[in-house]
């Protein structure tokens, strides 16, 4: 039998009917923490409320509220359940994820999976009625607030594609870290520049949040080594088009640059490769970050995973030798991820991309569970040089997907081809899913997205009254602890 929960439209399941194991109630830990939400685009700011979360306690359930409640309380989602789902679930500090988790946050749901806390980040989220979606758990003591991550939300991206902007872009993520470069002062700069690197630092950890994790790169070149494919030649290649007239976009598609080796710059460092990993390399913009993407990923981890699987790798023997060397077992396959900068994806695809600039871009790369490595600035077409230099000795392969959303002349993974290392993953569910894809959606159903804003601008100022509303409450309270202190010892 379903019994109905307080907060209206929500359900609470009988045993058997959860949407997840377990089916029947585990015990209650504090040091099991719970965070739900829409995570409608897996953006850096949702997965700095995971980390945050999970750096709270040992174990991290997110609930992930279905399609429909969140159409009844908020608007139209842009991705399914199914792809939020996937990204939750793909992210390094999250240890579940719970489908079809109620809008407003549900006591019998957070105690059914055994979490004590729920966390969330300081801002209001409120109903359909405009009623605080924590105020069970609030009265009920089992809430704490993290940061809220500044300058990232859904509700920015959407307008990111609605109006066209470039204003997020970064020319230079080198100097915006060093505070060269970037809106304000010296000082200004300064300080935005390091705490843009503390978060790499902190999106960089391992599992728990809290110790080193993956490695941090940046590859210095020039903007053509960048940008174009490269040769060995300084000469340009000017061949003429199939017609025997010169190509009009020549500039885009034939013009070579002169091969570099470049340098690459250690940001962080993580816990590096580990004793008979098989380093692999992927590229991209990574723009949107997404199931397109994380399924990708993850089907590179497998192919890996099946062939250490034929070496012996998953033997007793073998996995006893790893932790009597190292003082613990990981997997087989070290994954580094290259990711273009802002101008180079804008060259090649114009308009206002990438949706994201090279920093959040980044970030969500970190947080995916399957990367161990990223090399921030990295080039749009590979050389020999680059792969022969990377900080880890020559890749021992490098993956691509078998479709192309980019018409080239020239094949960037040509190099990789020649020193026989490069793969390709068979298309998957979710092979179109990617910044395109999803700008059509939003595009498609415009109208219902800027409604969704226009709402969300309304419901804001819903938000900020309640907001103050509660700040005003605390402040009584500390007054009153007060006077109660200062009457008992007569002051």
């Amino acid at each position: 039998m379903i019994r109905r929960q307080s907060a209206r439209g929500e359900w609470i399941p009988a045993s058997g009917q959860w949407p997840v194991a377990p089916q029947d109630g585990v015990d209650v830990s504090k040091d099991r923490i719970w965070i739900d939400g829409c995570f409608d685009f897996s953006h850096h700011g949702h997965a700095g409320a995971m980390l945050q979360a999970r750096q709270l306690g040992t174990e991290l359930l997110v609930g992930v509220h279905s399609d429909e409640a969140i159409l009844e309380n908020k608007g139209p989602t842009v991705m399914r359940l199914d792809e939020r789902i996937m990204a939750v679930e793909a992210c390094r500090w999250a240890t579940q994820a719970v489908p079809k988790a109620p809008y407003v946050t549900s006591l019998p749901w957070i105690t059914h999976y055994g979490c004590w806390y729920v966390v969330h980040g300081d801002d209001i989220t409120s109903d359909s009625n405009g009623e605080d979606c924590y105020r069970f758990v609030k009265a009920a003591g089992r809430f704490k607030v993290v940061k809220r991550t500044p300058g990232i939300s859904t509700t920015d991206l959407v307008g990111r594609m609605l109006l066209c902007t470039k204003t997020h872009h970064i020319q230079s993520l080198e100097k915006v870290l060093a505070g060269e470069e970037g809106p304000g002062g010296d000082a200004e700069r300064k300080v935005t520049g390091e705490a843009m690197l503390q978060r790499i630092k902190d999106y960089a950890t391992d599992s728990t949040g809290l110790a080193p994790g993956c490695d941090v790169w940046y590859w210095h070149a020039s903007r053509p080594a960048k940008l174009r494919r490269t040769t060995t030649s300084s000469h340009p290649d000017r061949r003429p088009s199939a017609g025997g007239r010169k190509d009009s976009n020549a500039h885009h598609h034939h013009h070579t640059a002169k091969e570099e080796k470049g340098t690459f710059a250690r940001l962080i460092e993580g816990q590096g490769v580990k004793p008979g990993q098989t380093v692999v390399y992927v590229d991209g913009g990574w723009d949107l970050f997404s199931s397109g993407h994380i399924e990708f990923l993850k089907h590179v981890t497998q192919t890996e995973e099946e062939a250490a699987k034929e070496r012996g790798w998953y033997n007793d023997e073998a996995k006893n030798e790893r932790i009597e060397k190292t003082g613990g077992d990981y997997g087989p396959v070290f994954l580094i991820a290259g990711i273009h900068d802002d101008d180079v994806i804008n060259y090649w695809k114009g308009i206002n991309y990438p949706i994201m600039n090279i920093f959040e871009r980044g970030l969500c790369v970190l947080q995916c569970k399957y990367i161990h490595a990223v090399v921030f600035g990295a080039p749009f077409s590979l050389s020999k040089a680059f792969l022969l230099t990377l900080p880890y000795g020559t890749p021992s392969a490098i993956y691509h997907g078998i479709t192309s959303f980019m018409p080239l002349t020239y094949d960037p993974y040509a190099p990789a081809k020649a020193l026989n290392i490069y793969r390709e993953i068979t298309n998957h569910d979710f092979q179109n899913v990617n910044a395109g894809e999803i700008v059509a959606r939003i595009m498609k159903g415009r109208a219902m997205y800027e409604e969704r804003q226009r709402l969300k601008g309304e419901k804001g100022v819903t938000e900020e009254v309640e907001k103050r509303r509660q700040e005003l409450e605390r402040e009584a309270e500390r007054e009153k602890r007060r006077r109660e202190v200062e009457s008992q010892f007569g002051i």
